[in-house]
């Protein structure tokens, strides 16, 4: 794993096991210019229509009838018995029998394109112009885990590298100072590292994580010979020279070892990341109106507004896949004790989303840069009880937004029955939703391959299929 902490102090020395684990790894297919450089900016499969991915990650379960997908007959239908055989309910006892339960909350319509978000995201309701509503998103787990793996790798089942970690196989590097893919995060979401992790592909492309709020008394272990404190900058040029030469040398001699190659890239980053990060995560920088647009105060490093704020810098500075991670402060949305739950857990997401939106619309950043948004599952219309607080794990239905990126804004795709139960016009798999992140940013999911164990894999496997409806 490679992981750093960032908070009011930023260590020089915040590298943490950033050497690739050891593995025999096969040779790459099908990506033109691969170079014993593994972070080299390669050419897309056709032009691309963004240039970076922000992905923004609710960890737990976020209610899709509570939220972007309205549906009034579970108002007028409230305590109505259904007959389901799901996943979360079948054989769990006192849930022989299933009621539909109403929402928490009221619906509206915002925006010139009229599109219903509910009250509980009062501020992204606001962007709706700007988003590619999918109500129709279907997944093959209830399970946390699993789900959060699919979402993240494509496999429900075992471990495969991430969304991120191909989007760096595939198009490499833009800032050779920074990692391609990086990961803030302030909890440990489900799957773990594996959401992050680039498993069998070069360990170069695995994403770094950032743990918010750390600072120095973040744990980890720091390697000497890239830490500032350890020697000046100018003797660690010389080293690191001198270990280049060596090398370089070595890697001919074994010829090209993606291994070995990704060993030494990893070094060079992390002597750059000494100068890049501290840059990168110094909101001193940014005007108060900044600050007030994201909703962080002044000299916090805690809570979603910091993550999205440092996610925009970041993604200034070239870093290829960002990935934001709410596990939330007090919990994550897996609501099954109380729905009441998500109205905190909103708050701390809502206003610095739309911020994220605004602030990158305002720079001319947004036309070229992917903001998604999604959850692993949504929670059932309804429970063992009319009055039951809480909401099950349902992946029947859910939905999820993209937005900028040669997206096409104001636009809602696909639809559920009358109770979100299920969709019932255009679903949209987790497979189609990776398929679609990848063409957006030119590249074909059905070519970006790696050949491993004696076979090709891609991130969608063998399914998958472009969301046209809402590309631009």
């Amino acid at each position: 794993m490679r992981s750093f902490v960032a908070g009011s102090a930023l260590m020089p020395g915040i590298l943490s096991q950033l050497l690739a684990d050891d593995a025999v790894r096969s040779k790459p297919s099908d990506i033109a210019g691969v170079s014993n450089d593994p972070l080299a900016a390669r050419a897309p499969h056709f032009a691309p229509r963004a240039k970076r991915v922000i992905f923004l990650f609710m960890s737990g379960g976020v209610s899709h009838v509570d939220s972007f997908d309205p549906k009034p007959r579970l108002f007028s239908d409230h305590g109505k018995l259904v007959t389901l055989d799901h996943p979360e309910t079948r054989g769990r006892p006192g849930y022989d029998k299933l009621y539909l339960k109403q929402p928490q909350w009221k619906f509206q319509k915002h925006g010139q394109c009229g599109t219903q978000v509910s009250t509980l995201f009062p501020h992204m309701a606001r962007c709706v112009d700007d988003l590619a509503l999918i109500r129709s998103m279907h997944s093959d787990h209830s399970n946390h885990y699993n789900a959060t793996l699919g979402m993240h790798t494509g496999s429900f089942n075992f471990a495969r590298p991430s969304i991120g970690a191909w989007m760096s196989y595939g198009l490499g590097s833009i800032n050779r100072n920074l990692p391609s893919f990086m990961v803030i995060a302030p909890k440990m979401p489900y799957a773990g590292t594996q959401v992050w992790a680039s498993d069998f592909l070069p360990g170069s492309h695995q994403g770094t994580l950032v743990v918010p709020g750390a600072g120095a008394a973040g744990k980890g272990e720091a390697i000497a010979n890239i830490n500032r404190r350890a020697a000046s900058q100018r003797l660690q040029e010389l080293e690191l020279g001198a270990l280049h030469a060596m090398n370089q040398q070595h890697l001919a001699q074994r010829n090209l070892d993606d291994e070995l190659a990704a060993r030494i890239r990893t070094f060079e980053t992390a002597f750059g990341m000494q100068t890049a990060v501290p840059e990168a995560f110094d909101l001193k920088q940014e005007t108060d109106e900044t600050h007030a647009l994201y909703g962080l105060p002044r000299g916090s490093t805690q809570g979603f507004a910091y993550q999205c704020l440092i996610a925009r810098r970041l993604a200034e500075r070239g870093v290829r896949f960002i990935e934001l991670i709410d596990t939330g402060s007090s919990g994550n949305w897996d609501s099954h004790g109380n729905m009441m739950d998500h109205a905190g857990l909103a708050r701390n997401v809502d206003q610095p989303i739309a911020g994220l939106l605004a602030d990158l619309q305002r720079r001319g950043m947004l036309d070229d840069t992917l903001v998604v948004w999604t959850t692993e599952f949504g929670r059932t219309p309804f429970n063992n009880s009319a009055q039951a607080a809480g909401r099950e794990h349902h992946n029947w239905a859910f939905s999820s937004w993209l937005a900028g990126g040669g997206t096409r804004g104001g636009i809602v795709h696909g639809e559920t029955d009358e109770y979100g139960i299920k969709p019932v016009l255009d679903g949209v798999h987790v497979n189609d939703f990776h398929a679609t992140i990848l063409h957006l940013m030119g590249m074909d999911h059905e070519k970006l391959t790696y050949r491993h164990a004696g076979r090709d894999y891609r991130l969608t496997d063998v399914a998958g299929h472009v969301v046209k409806p809402v590309l631009a």
